[in-house]
């Protein structure tokens, strides 16, 4: 899977991608990392929620600052929406580890010029249904 990340076809680097959601370990971590900057959005779609969903994982994987500035800046700076709400599920993530998160979050909520990512955003945001639900006991 790892050699197929590398694939000039992205109908094989999709694939990949979405397959790591489930089977991602140490080593393959670093490589589903980058393929958020892939130029196929369905990767980069992939590849962001492989980071952001623990449901699908069959191991603890790690998951550090280094996740929550791409999917900050994803959150902000991508031009897809869909890529856009994915990253906000990133950044949810986060919302009770790290300062910068729901700060994103409210960001994403109250200006995101699509109408769909402000909804989610709002789920994760502070006071938010997800974010109620996540928060540690």
């Amino acid at each position: 899977m790892r050699r197929g990340l590398g694939h000039a076809n992205d109908d094989v680097r999709s694939p990949c991608t979405k397959a790591l959601d489930h089977l991602v370990d140490r080593d393959s971590y670093a490589a589903l990392v980058a393929m958020v900057h892939d130029p196929s959005l369905q990767v980069q779609i992939h590849a962001l929620h492989a980071l952001a969903c623990d449901r699908c994982k069959e191991s603890e994987v790690p998951g550090g600052e280094e996740v929550l500035a791409l999917a900050l800046n994803s959150r902000r700076d991508d031009p897809d929406r869909h890529a856009r709400a994915f990253a906000v599920e990133l950044v949810g993530r986060f919302v009770h580890t790290a300062p910068e998160a729901p700060a994103g979050l409210v960001a994403a909520r109250d200006g995101d010029c699509d109408p769909a990512v402000r909804k989610k955003a709002g789920w994760f945001a502070p006071g938010g249904t997800i974010n109620r639900r996540m928060r540690p006991r």
